[in-house]
């Protein structure tokens, strides 16, 4: 794999380390390179949830027929009116944050609709996550990348695959 390479200067997720800042929330207009668009049977009780659970905000909305919500730079969501699935889909969506963000995630997602947030669990690719079902039966990861030792073991595996951090 040597055409991977360093490209941290065009993304908003910060490299991590133990005193990660979170980025500041995006007011910036740009060309949407992908989006999720995810329909809801209230959508003041959708953007409420996303809003104080998940840390979006309203970037623009027209009343009654949709809602765009924005985190950081390239992470978008539309929500819009219609009916959502009656069970958990299988699909899920993942959006990037700072490890220091999930436990306050994770309990406003339990505040706002009990039951609806793992707890921070830390993954073998080097992340820590939270998972969380919407009130519109979305699969939603957040997800935060850990710091990385090169003389680690997870560092020794990845090297064993083909991924070396440059």
């Amino acid at each position: 794999m040597t055409e991977i390479y360093p490209a941290f200067s065009i993304s908003p997720v910060p490299q991590p380390s133990s005193d990660t800042p979170v980025p500041e929330l995006f007011h910036g207009m740009y060309g949407m390179p992908a989006f999720v668009t995810v329909p809801t049977a209230d959508l003041e009780a959708s953007t409420r949830f996303w809003s104080e659970g998940l840390g979006f905000f309203d970037f623009f909305s027209a009343e009654g027929q949709f809602v765009h919500l924005r985190r950081w730079a390239f992470q978008d969501v539309l929500l819009v009116p219609g009916q959502p699935p009656a069970q958990t889909s299988t699909a899920a969506v993942s959006f990037a944050c700072v490890e220091n963000q999930l436990e306050e995630m994770a309990a406003s997602c339990q505040r706002l609709l009990p039951g609806s947030a793992s707890e921070p669990t830390v993954k073998p690719w080097n992340s820590a996550e939270v998972d969380v079902v919407t009130p519109e039966n979305l699969s939603v990861t957040m997800t935060a990348a850990r710091p990385f030792d090169p003389e680690s073991q997870k560092a020794q595996n990845l090297k064993e695959i083909g991924i070396e951090k440059q």
